[in-house]
């Protein structure tokens, strides 16, 4: 069954809109929150159009990325109880229960340890949302939150734009080609990092 292929693809449609930018921040943002699809796949056709604009929609990527991030990190704070339905729901629940588990025996020994874990999470191709919403519901201590999240995802979109942009076709057609895998093998790794997780304890 394909999945992300049909969504990279509508991500390129995206891409070529006029408004591209906005809908690049506003994909970022709602991506740090619940919407499923990474924003990478609408950062690399916009670098491959126009490579001088490399590190602007990189920017544009990790600051909208960081804003939907702290708006996750806080639902997670105040709303999570009210909210344990909708991600039951959703399937997250698992998910963010284990990292919740993780993360508050993180936190309870450094604060600065659930950081570089959280840099981690922000530089892997897994769910972003899912490490904004467990911080939350922990309290990680935000200053290290905020930062962990632009280290994290900025080293991912700028690292993918400045590939694009040495790359160029060559490198969008490998990603185009290679989108179902890549999907697929972060969601095994993600799977594999919450079992690892629970068999921790």
């Amino acid at each position: 069954m394909k999945l992300f292929k049909p969504l990279y693809e509508k991500a390129l449609q995206w891409a070529a809109h006029p408004q591209a930018e906005r809908l690049l921040a506003g994909l970022s943002f709602v991506e740090a929150i619940i919407f499923p699809v990474m924003p990478e796949v609408m950062l690399a056709p916009m670098t491959l159009a126009r490579p001088s604009r490399w590190a602007r929609y990189a920017t544009i990527s990790m600051v909208f990325s960081v804003i939907g991030a702290v708006v996750g990190y806080v639902l997670g704070h105040y709303a999570f109880d009210l909210l344990r339905p909708l991600l039951d729901y959703l399937g997250w629940l698992p998910r963010i229960d284990a990292l919740v588990l993780e993360l508050r025996t993180t936190v309870a020994n450094s604060a600065w340890t659930a950081f570089w874990l959280l840099v981690l999470a922000g530089f892997m191709p897994v769910p972003l949302k899912i490490f904004t919403w467990a911080s939350g519901i922990v309290g990680v201590p935000m200053l290290a939150f905020v930062a962990s999240m632009i280290i994290g995802r900025g080293k991912r979109v700028y690292l993918l734009a400045g590939v694009i942009r040495l790359g160029g076709p060559r490198a969008e057609a490998v990603l185009h080609k290679y989108i179902e895998w890549v999907g697929w093998a972060a969601l095994l790794l993600f799977a594999g990092l919450i079992l690892w997780l629970k068999l921790r304890h």
